[in-house]
């Protein structure tokens, strides 16, 4: 594999790469020299001091995990967190960043099991209509690159 110059931010519920992000490597045989994967946890405080709200992990060199923990009342902004990170030691270019974000198109099937086809079909609905990631997070849209994949459902 090849590496580049520049930085990824790759966006993970429990710290282990999605299967995404592997696709995209082995089509594209090619990585940005740092890799952070970010895990956003939102706690049962409505709010977490910003002095505890970053945690940073070396998992190899060129590879770190940075873990946010933002309470319920919060808004995440991964950006400004990102800048906090230079303090821990972990310097990353925001011109020469890129966020890659999962994104599940739900397909509702009567072929699996779980809900009524209708329950499926609003879930779905509702799931195509909820907030973006990346405005959720508050990605600069230039910066994001979205893997999706199809789930039935």
């Amino acid at each position: 594999m090849h590496r580049i110059p520049g930085a990824a931010v790759l966006f993970t519920p429990n710290g282990l790469v999605g299967p995404h992000f592997f696709r995209h490597l082995e089509r594209h045989h090619v990585a940005q020299s740092e890799l952070v994967l970010m895990t956003v946890v939102t706690e049962d405080e409505p709010r977490i001091a910003a002095n505890e709200r970053l945690q940073l992990f070396g998992v190899a060199p060129g590879f770190t995990r940075v873990v946010l923990r933002y309470g319920f009342m919060q808004s995440p902004n991964i950006p400004v967190c990102l800048r906090m990170c230079d303090k821990l030691g972990l310097k990353i270019d925001l011109d020469h960043l890129t966020y890659y974000v999962g994104r599940e198109t739900l397909i509702p099937s009567a072929n699996v099991g779980g809900m009524w086809l209708w329950q499926d079909r609003l879930f779905a609905f509702l799931s195509r209509n909820a907030m973006r990631a990346t405005a959720f997070y508050r990605l600069p849209p230039d910066d994001v690159v979205e893997l999706g994949f199809q789930v039935e459902i």
